[in-house]
């Protein structure tokens, strides 16, 4: 992952992105890009009782 950072703490999940810092454009040239996953994708699961 690019400038991601995610942590848990208890019952909160905090994902934290610096957004001072810059990856370039995207492939379409309309977006600046300041964090990524890249292609990593996270699946969460609640557990009840």
């Amino acid at each position: 992952m690019k400038n991601v950072e995610m942590k848990v703490e208890g019952n909160i999940l905090t994902i934290t992105i610096d957004l001072s810092k810059e990856y370039g454009l995207s492939s379409s040239g309309k977006s600046v890009i300041i964090a990524s996953t890249e292609g990593v994708q996270f699946h969460f699961a609640i557990k009840t009782v």
